[in-house]
């Protein structure tokens, strides 16, 4: 085995482990409710709709997924659970695609923009400062100079988390008094990283869900003063949110989406939890690309989102 191979393998394991507790409890309630059927009839589909409700795919987008499902049953009379269950990984499968994302190959930014910067926002607790530190480690592995701005300043922990990461890793953290203005913090960091021709920069900012109106002035501050030192940054904005919070994550993408142009989302804490159909969910819903996903503590255990792979890892194959 080569060692591309191996590497992976070893992703592919982390990736079946972290959607282990996920698989066992939809796919334990689908063998319940196709037990003793000889067809896929209304009690059938509306067992289903609860399972995949139960597992945070969503409302809207189970409703669609049940709607797909009922209209190739009909046709092409499918009567077990083994195609019951091929008819769902094919359905989702499909509304993953639908998307229009293209699955990013690795950890890689646009060669003509230097320095690319990542504009990181989530509330607090969802892993925002852990994703951070782990795609630096990432850029830095795949040969980049990172660079990261401390912008959220109004909790002294946020701070302190972003240096340990940036020390964990070898890459410098840009950072100010507490309560500074947070669009100052980036303002030094992009300079700072454009006159040491940095090629990566990620901006944490606060991790506060206020009102609508305070997030977005607060956000577009932030972006206008990173336009005046890098023309056209932040090139991404990416909301981490929390796999394991379910519905809460839908709330949070709600409000985010509307108060900043979200380009790219980071789905964390995938592992120990059932919740895992809210990838799913709020891939559908928002139409925002899942880029990366987490699947653990370690400093590795941030992968890109692949589709076919989740899917395959979803359903066992």
């Amino acid at each position: 085995m080569g060692l591309f191979d191996f590497f992976s393998k070893q992703k592919k394991e982390t990736l079946d482990k972290g959607l282990e507790k996920t698989k066992e409890s939809m796919f334990s309630k689908l063998s319940r409710i196709v037990a003793g059927k000889s067809k896929v009839d209304d009690d059938v589909l509306d067992e289903l709709e609860e399972v995949l409700i139960s597992s945070d795919v969503g409302v809207d987008t189970t409703l669609k997924i049940i709607e797909r499902i009922e209209k190739r049953a009909a046709k092409d009379k499918y009567v077990d659970g083994k195609e019951l269950k091929t008819l769902l990984r094919e359905e989702i499968a499909a509304l993953l695609t639908e998307n229009n994302a293209v699955d990013a190959e690795d950890f890689s930014v646009k060669e003509e923009v230097k320095p690319y910067v990542i504009m990181v926002v989530g509330v607090n607790g969802v892993g925002k400062t852990t994703t951070i530190g782990k795609l630096a480690n990432q850029f830095k592995k795949a040969g980049k100079s990172v660079y990261l701005g401390a912008a959220d300043t109004f909790r002294a922990a946020a701070v302190e988390q972003l240096v340990i990461w940036g020390e964990r890793v070898g890459v410098p953290v840009v950072k100010q008094a507490m309560g500074s203005d947070p669009a100052s913090v980036a303002f030094d960091t992009l300079s700072s990283a454009k006159a040491n021709n940095a090629d990566v920069v990620i901006i944490d900012t606060a991790g506060r869900l206020h009102n609508k109106v305070g997030l977005m002035n607060e956000l577009s501050k932030i972006k206008k003063v990173m336009d005046k030192i890098v023309p056209g940054a932040p090139h991404e904005v990416l909301l981490v949110l929390d796999g394991s919070t379910g519905q809460n994550a839908f709330e949070q993408a709600t409000q985010f989406t509307a108060a900043t142009n979200v380009t790219a989302l980071a789905i964390t804490k995938l592992d120990g939890t059932a919740k895992g159909g809210v990838v799913i969910g709020i891939s559908d819903q928002f139409k925002i690309p899942v880029k990366y996903i987490g699947l653990g503590e370690g400093i590795d255990d941030l992968q890109i989102f692949r589709r076919k792979e989740f899917v395959d890892s979803l359903f066992g194959d």
